[in-house]
Formats: structure tokens, C-alpha cells, sequence
């Protein structure tokens, strides 16, 4: 019983299987070959000659291969373009490094000639030399808080060159130095703190810098050590540092540093703090985005304070171009910060740093083994429309992806393949993508064109005998000569052009005889249906086959279909006839249909707009009746005599002494004041009303004139006694106000006696008689 379990379901999906393989056409406007190939992979075309049928349209001859032969096409006939691959440049690849240039990836040079949709797989294939050279650039944080791992890097020379030795014989070492922008808020920009940055305590502090390159690429030993030691600790202000400022400075001065053509280049980047990027320039007012270009004088970074720091994705890009693997050796505070700064930059290892960095050597094999047993291939820019999956055949491959392929746990000299699929979604001509493994100068150009032209497009014969001898033939159809049009260019087009002959086979500017016909000379010659009946029309847009349905049956079986359109027998009705023809339900009780307002279909009313069902009595959506007749009954009840009956067209008034009507009472005032009540019913139909309105008016008593005169007079005499007493007072607080403002002052002053300066006292004067003045 299992065994005939397992064999059903191996048949199903065997079938399910060959279901998805089954190949379709999936045609949209189809008017010659090429639009044929460009409606689908899997579209072909044929060109025998007579294959279309009289009526049938050029599209029938586009259809799959399989198709096409069980309408009669013989294979000589069809035409389906397929994809071609032209391998041009495809060097072996080389076994070990010799000191010239490796070829560790093969092909170099493809062109692929694809039909639009269908994909085209071809192989690469990688294979890492033996003994390939290794750069490794020592890019380290010269900040305070990584003095003793400056001072443990001085003693790890010796190991650092004998790790390199074991992983190649064509090693070779640079070094560098980062802290920060030499600006605020990230330096103190004090003089003299600028020149010595450190505690006052340390001797040996270097000034304040952005990135210095210290030694560029070498394989001497000693070299390194004497650069190293010579080197002393700078500062800054802030935690995080430059690092992507002196990445980006590393990647792109390559002469500077020193890079090789042929070699895996590696920075080693060492810190203990975060990084700025782009953006955090605005602190300092930088806001020149970085152009990602060398800018180093005399061994310095000397844009740090005009340009911004590069964003990440402007680093990944940079060390893709130039083939740049980082190794991120960090301290386990920021561990996580720099895995998640790995996970964007491709081909990037993240190793913990232990405090004073002694374990760097470890670290930095570890992670080169990590990097160099991972091996990606992907590609740059690709055109538009292009497609690329890859595939990678390895014993420890990735999932197939449409940006990379990875193979993980390859060895070296290794051989590994990789098949990329490569689908060309609409027609190009002649662009090109690069495809390349990351961290190697090796290159593969892929360079595309499509076959979106049919080989019979060409005819020299312009005087065919299919074509009545006044055109020729391409790809089983006629073109016909100038002032000729037809499908045999039969039709001859005199002071017409044929652009006005086939628009007079259009019904307002759409398709031509509505797709369901050819236009000859002018006129809709029309197909015929899938059953067999005629197609019809000045523009072939009727036919009696397709009519709303009732029950699976055309028009219910109660009517005959007319271009489209039920037209019911005799007692029967309904857009598909469904109903029989009745108005029971839709009497009122005056005996009226739907009280004129709405029309029976199917024995229920169908109510004009805002009309409710189900007899149309209230119209909720309507304007108030008593504002709308307000112009008739007033005219009606106006004091002179005059012709209402365009007011009132629709509407009969009757002046009554008492209200016999039980609808809504409406009341509003005329031109004297008065206020008028009415009451309105409304007759059969939309706007019909009848109107009685009360003789009796409501007027408002007239003004009592000799009150309102005496009033104002009484009025004005008490507003002004009342200012006149206002004033009274005002005047009142100010007497007040000076008043002990006086007796104030007079407390203040103290009397003291003394001489009145413009007094003179009296004065006496004796004459003696007898003086003789002697």
C-alpha cells in the first residue's frame, strides 16, 4: 500500500512538473515579427504565406512552436530567435603566484546575444593561486586610551611579520595613524593643546592630527619596528574618532600606500571607540560632503576641516573598487557597534581586541583564514532590465542569489565554479556589466545585445505576386507599395492617405473595428464569433452571442439578444428578461405607479435620484418644498394683482380660513413683514404640489413713536447728568489727591530762625555841638 502511495505521488509531481515547464504565449498588440518576439520568450512567428484564415488577423500567426504546428505551420516556417554566448577572451587559470600577473578567474570576456525574457546560464570558474601576495595595512587609533596598545604594537613586530610568512612568501606591511578632525568639538583647538593634546605629565605626545600615513608598503622587517617606535600617542575630545576618514584615505591614495596590482589587500583597523560619519561634520559647521578622492600632503589628511566624514556606504564602495578587505580589531566594548558596520561593508571580519591588543597577531590571522576561505563573486552596476542570479557549485555553497554567490570553506588552489543566469527583460543594445570576486583584481565583462529583429524583415521583391504585384513580402505578410493598403494590397488608396482609411474603421478614436475585424478600403469587413455566428456593425461592435444572462440561459430564454441587448418577448421584462411584466407591488393607494416617480421594472419601483424606496414617496436628499413654492405663494397672497403662473407652474393654491392638509406647516415672512403659514402636499410626480395658505396674515403691532421719542429724550438727559457727575468726580479725587499731597509736604519741613537777608535794621546818629572834630 505504501509503494502504491509513494508511486501516485512521484506521478503528481512528475506532472506538476511538466505543468510549470509548459511554455505559453501571452500576446498583447501583435502587427508584425518583432512585436511577436518582444511579446514573450517562448513566442514565435510564421511566415507561410496564406496561414491566416479570410477575416482572421496577422496576430494568429504569432504562438508557440507547438501551437503553430497544429494550425499547419511547418518548422522552416517559424521563426523563434534563441540565445547565443560567445566566449572572447577565456585564459587559464594559473596554478601558483610567479610574480607576474595570476589569472584566478576564468572567463575574462563573454558576449551574450539574448531574446528578451529568456535567461542564459553560463559558468566561472575561480581557483585562488598558491603563495598569492598579501598587503596589510596597519591602520591604527592614536587616541589617549590606546597608549599601551601602541606601546604593545612596538613589541609584536617580530610575530606580526612571522604570521604573514606563514600565510605567504610575497608579504608586505604599511602602517598608519588616526584620531580626529582638528576642530570643535571633536579637538581642542587651544594652541596648546593643539601641539601637545595628551596630560601634562606625558613628555611624549605628538600634536593633534585627523590621519597620518607613517610607512607605506614594505617587507623589511627592521623598517617597520624603527617607524613604529618612533611613533608617540596624540588626543582628542570626543569618544568616537576619524576612522572612516583614514579608511577612505588609505583605499583611494593607493600610490601613497603603497598597494600592489597583484595582492589581497587587507587594512587592519585597531580602536577602542566608534567612528563619526557623514553628517556629524555639521557639528563643527563642515558641510562639503566628502569626494571620496585623495587628499594627502606630506603624508597628512590635509581636508579633514573642510570636508565631511564619508558615510558607510561611500567606504563599502570605495574598498569594493579597490579590492579592500578590513579586518575590524576592536575592543569588546564597541564589538557589536563594528559587526554591524561589517555586515554592510562586503568581505569585512570584526575580531576583540584585548585591552593592551597583545592578542592583534591571532586576531589578524584568524580573520585573514575567515576572509580567505569565503570567497564572493558579484557585479558592479548592472543596465536596466538586466537580471543576474548565481549559482554557486562548491562542497560548501551559499543559496543562489540574485547580488552574489558565496562559497564558504574554500581552500587554496581550491577550483570552485559559479553559474550565473543572466534574463534580459526588454530590448538593449550593446551594454555591459563587470562581474568580479571580491578582495581580487580578476574581472569577467559580460557585454549584452538582444535579438528583437525577425531575419525575414528584409525583402528585395517590392513587386510580389501575393501581393497583387504592388508590394512585397515580410515574414509571410504583404507590405504594400505607397498608395496601396489591403492584406493582398488590393485597395487602392487615391487622395486618401491610409492613415485616414483605417481611422474611418475606428469608432471614436479606438481599436480598429473594434478588434473584431479587418478594415478594407475603409470599411469594417467583420469576423465571425466562436460559434459561428455573424459579427456585425458599421465598426464590427455587435454581435448576438454576448447578453446579460439569466439562470445560464441568454437573456433567460425570455427575449432574443440584439447587438448585445435583451429584447424581451411580449409580457416579460428586466435587462435579462428575467421578470414577468407586472406593476402589483408598485400601485400606491391613490393608484398610481410609484407615485410618478420612479418607473416598475420586475414588479419593483426603481426611484429617481433621492427618491426612497420601495413606492418613491419621500425624497430625503431633495430641497425643502416650503423654500422652493415660497416664490409661488407669495405671489399668490401679494397684495397686487398679478400673473403667477410661471411661479406656480406646477403648483395649485388655495387660500383657506382653516388648515385641512395634516403635512409639515411652513411659515415665512413677505415683503411687509407679515408672517404667512402654508401647508404643502405633493401630487403624483416629482415637482406637482397642492397648497393651501391661511387668508389670516400674522403682522407685527407698528411702532409707538411718541415712546421712542420720550424715550431717547429721557435717555439722553440721564447720560448726560451722569457725565456730568463724572466729571463732578474726578475733579473731587484730584482737590483730594493735592490736598494731602499738601499737608504731606508741610510735615516734611522744619522752621529754624535766622536773618532775613534783605532786612535792614533802624539806624541813629547824634551830632555832639561841641565837637569841633580837632
Amino acid at each position: 500500500m505504501d509503494r502504491r502511495l509513494l508511486l501516485l505521488l512521484l506521478l503528481m509531481m512528475e506532472q506538476n512538473a511538466l505543468c510549470q515547464q509548459q511554455q505559453t504565449c501571452t500576446k498583447s498588440v501583435v502587427n508584425s515579427c518583432s512585436d511577436c518576439i518582444k511579446s514573450g520568450p517562448f513566442c514565435a512567428w510564421c511566415q507561410k504565406l496564406n496561414f491566416t484564415k479570410p477575416g482572421e488577423q496577422e496576430a494568429v500567426r504569432c504562438d508557440t512552436k507547438d501551437q503553430l504546428r497544429q494550425k499547419g505551420c511547418d518548422d522552416e516556417e517559424i521563426i523563434s530567435p534563441v540565445n547565443s554566448q560567445d566566449i572572447t577572451k577565456s585564459d587559464s587559470l594559473s596554478t601558483s603566484f610567479e610574480n607576474e600577473e595570476p589569472v584566478q578567474m576564468s572567463p575574462q570576456k563573454i558576449n551574450l546575444q539574448l531574446r528578451p525574457g529568456l535567461p542564459q546560464t553560463f559558468r566561472v570558474s575561480f581557483k585562488r593561486v598558491e603563495g598569492y601576495p598579501v598587503d596589510l595595512y596597519y591602520l591604527m587609533d592614536f587616541s589617549y586610551s590606546m597608549k599601551d596598545d601602541l606601546q604593545k604594537i612596538k613589541e609584536l613586530g617580530n610575530d606580526l611579520f612571522a604570521a604573514l610568512k606563514r600565510i605567504t612568501r610575497h608579504a608586505q606591511i604599511g602602517f598608519g595613524a588616526f584620531v580626529d578632525k582638528t576642530v570643535l568639538p571633536y579637538t581642542n583647538t587651544n594652541k596648546e593643546k593643539l601641539a601637545k593634546p595628551c596630560d601634562e605629565n606625558d613628555q611624549q605626545c605628538q600634536a593633534a592630527f585627523g590621519y597620518r600615513h607613517v610607512l607605506s608598503m614594505t617587507s623589511k622587517e627592521t623598517e617597520f619596528e624603527r617607524k613604529v617606535a618612533a611613533q608617540f600617542i596624540s588626543g582628542n575630545l570626543d569618544s568616537p574618532e576619524g576612522s572612516l576618514d583614514a579608511m577612505m584615505q588609505a583605499a583611494v591614495c593607493g600610490d601613497k600606500i603603497g598597494w600592489r596590482n597583484s595582492s589581497t589587500r587587507l587594512i587592519v583597523l585597531t580602536t577602542d571607540a566608534g567612528f563619526h560619519m557623514a553628517g556629524d561634520g555639521k557639528l563643527a559647521g563642515i558641510l562639503e560632503p566628502n569626494d571620496e578622492q585623495c587628499h594627502m600632503e606630506n603624508d597628512l589628511y590635509v581636508k579633514g576641516s573642510e570636508m565631511d566624514y564619508p558615510s558607510v556606504g561611500q567606504l563599502a564602495m570605495a574598498l569594493k573598487k579597490h579590492n579592500i578587505q578590513p579586518i575590524f580589531a576592536v575592543t569588546e566594548n564597541v564589538e557589536i557597534v563594528y559587526k554591524k558596520l561589517s555586515k554592510i561593508i562586503p568581505k569585512s571580519e570584526v575580531g576583540v581586541l584585548s585591552s593592551d591588543s597583545k592578542n592583534v597577531v591571532q586576531l589578524i590571522q584568524r580573520a585573514y583564514n575567515s576572509l580567505s576561505s569565503k570567497e564572493t563573486v558579484t557585479h558592479d552596476s548592472l543596465p536596466d532590465n538586466v537580471r543576474v542570479v548565481y549559482t554557486p557549485i562548491c562542497d560548501n555553497p551559499g543559496p543562489a542569489g540574485d547580488s552574489r554567490g558565496v562559497c564558504n570553506n574554500v581552500h587554496e588552489a581550491q577550483m570552485i565554479h559559479f553559474d550565473v543566469t543572466v534574463t534580459v527583460d526588454s530590448c538593449i543594445e550593446d551594454k555591459s556589466f563587470t562581474i568580479r570576486p571580491l578582495g581580487f583584481k580578476d574581472t569577467l565583462t559580460v557585454t549584452l545585445s538582444t535579438n528583437c529583429k525577425c531575419p525575414c524583415e528584409n525583402s528585395e521583391d517590392k513587386a510580389h505576386q501575393h501581393c497583387s504585384h504592388k508590394g512585397s513580402i515580410i515574414c509571410g505578410i504583404c507590405s504594400c507599395n505607397a498608395g496601396f493598403i489591403g492584406q493582398f494590397c488590393e485597395c487602392v488608396i487615391g487622395d486618401k492617405d491610409e492613415t485616414s482609411l483605417r481611422a474611418s474603421c475606428q469608432r471614436n478614436n479606438g481599436t480598429e473595428c473594434e478588434g473584431r475585424g479587418d478594415c478594407v478600403c475603409g470599411r469594417c469587413q467583420c469576423h465571425n464569433t466562436e460559434s459561428g455566428s455573424s459579427i456585425y456593425g458599421e465598426f464590427c461592435e455587435c454581435d448576438n452571442d454576448h447578453c446579460e444572462k439569466f439562470q445560464n440561459k441568454q437573456c433567460g430564454g425570455n427575449g432574443d439578444c440584439e447587438c448585445g441587448t435583451c429584447k424581451c418577448h411580449s409580457g416579460f421584462e428586466g435587462s435579462a428578461c428575467q421578470c414577468k411584466k407586472s406593476d402589483e407591488a408598485c400601485r400606491t393607494p391613490n393608484n398610481t405607479v410609484c407615485y410618478g416617480r420612479g418607473s416598475c421594472v420586475c414588479n419593483r419601483c426603481i426611484c429617481k435620484e433621492g427618491y426612497q424606496p420601495p413606492l418613491c414617496k419621500t425624497c430625503l436628499g431633495c430641497p425643502d418644498p416650503c423654500q422652493t413654492k415660497w416664490s409661488c405663494i407669495e405671489c399668490v397672497v401679494g397684495l397686487f394683482e398679478k400673473n403667477c403662473s410661471t411661479e406656480c407652474r406646477n403648483t395649485k393654491v388655495e387660500n383657506v380660513d382653516q388648515f385641512t392638509l395634516t403635512t409639515k406647516e411652513c411659515q415665512q415672512k413677505d415683503s411687509e413683514g407679515c408672517w404667512i403659514k402654508f401647508k404643502l402636499d405633493q401630487l403624483v410626480g416629482e415637482d406637482n404640489y397642492r397648497a393651501e395658505v391661511l387668508k389670516q396674515r400674522e403682522c407685527p403691532p407698528p411702532p409707538n413713536f411718541a415712546a421712542i421719542i420720550g424715550g431717547a429724550i429721557v435717555g439722553v438727559a440721564l447720560i448726560g447728568l451722569l457725565v456730568l457727575m463724572l466729571v463732578k468726580m474726578l475733579l473731587y479725587m484730584r482737590d483730594v489727591k493735592e490736598y494731602k499731597k499738601f499737608e504731606k509736604e508741610k510735615k516734611k519741613s522744619q522752621w529754624n530762625d535766622d536773618c532775613n537777608p534783605i532786612f535792614q535794621g533802624a539806624t541813629t546818629t547824634v551830632d555832639n555841638p561841641t565837637f569841633t572834630g580837632e
